[in-house]
């Protein structure tokens, strides 16, 4: 069946009933072994150290249902106008913070780490400002056209992560524009550094903060969490302190922002994800498979 099909079905189905049969299937995948399972696991079981085994595999299977949630969600977020999409909007705050500080023209730095709807946030909190998101283009050419169609709407321009996407965003800020970036996946080789990241060393992106640190540029951070019974979605923004003295502050004061908004909501962020993949001995940190 194809892709738009399938979003256009999801797209009319109720949130409660598409979150629904996400809870009954990560129930099942978190009982059969997976990748995605495995993984999920690793990083909650060292992540949250103080957990008992039982509610370590709580999170886990909570993860997993978040993660299906946001998986037919798409629907919604690929394809809904954003009018339609800001429905869903509950109790936003410190949304208009953010956008006074656009609309100063001194540039805004927008951090959307992977917690709740990250795709809904970034079209609702930037919807009518001056913005750039980067993004990382798929391997197959019609995902990535229908990606870019979707994530282009109500206005937002998007940046390809590389040497040119990075100039595009560096004269946005120039000119007083919003920048967006998901600041917490593995960056390539020579783009990142090791930083504590939930007590771990996590190969972290520097581009972030060195767009941070540019003078008069403000930064913020937040996300949109999930609420109970296909309610729709909480927009959370707060701004944070990336101009500090050198890059390994800044980098540190980023993990500790994002560490911070994922402690309110630790079951809707995206443990599946190898964050960790990477490591500074060269060992390997998750299961084989």
């Amino acid at each position: 069946m194809p892709l738009r099909l399938l979003l256009a079905i999801s797209a009319r189905l109720p949130l409660s009933l598409l979150h629904g049969a996400a809870r009954a299937l990560g129930a099942i995948m978190a009982r059969v072994p997976s990748r995605a399972a495995r993984t999920t696991s690793r990083n909650v079981e060292v992540c949250f150290p103080q957990l008992e085994p039982a509610d370590t595999r709580r999170l886990a299977r909570a993860s997993l249902q978040h993660s299906l949630c946001y998986l037919f969600e798409a629907g919604r977020s690929w394809s809904w106008s954003v009018a339609r999409l800001r429905e869903l909007s509950r109790e936003p705050e410190g949304v208009e913070q953010l956008r006074q500080a656009v609309s100063a023209g001194r540039g805004v730095v927008l951090l959307a780490p992977h917690l709740g709807n990250w795709e809904i946030f970034g079209l609702l909190v930037s919807h009518g400002l001056p913005a750039h998101f980067l993004y990382l283009p798929s391997r197959w050419p019609a995902l990535d056209s229908l990606l870019l169609e979707s994530r282009s709407r109500g206005g937002l321009r998007m940046a390809a992560a590389g040497r040119q996407g990075v100039s595009k965003l560096l004269r946005a800020l120039r000119a007083g524009e919003l920048v967006g970036i998901l600041p917490d996946q593995v960056p390539p080789d020579g783009s990142g550094v090791y930083a504590p990241f939930f007590a771990q060393q996590a190969y972290t992106m520097t581009l972030a903060c060195k767009l941070a640190q540019r003078p008069g540029v403000r930064s913020f951070c937040g996300y949109a969490a999930r609420l109970p019974g296909g309610a729709g979605f909480r927009m959370v923004v707060q701004e944070i302190d990336l101009q500090k003295e050198n890059l390994e502050e800044s980098i540190s004061a980023m993990n500790s922002a994002i560490e911070g908004m994922i402690a309110q909501h630790p079951e809707q962020y995206h443990w599946e994800y190898k964050r960790f993949r990477r490591q500074p001995d060269d060992s390997e940190f998750y299961p084989a498979g």
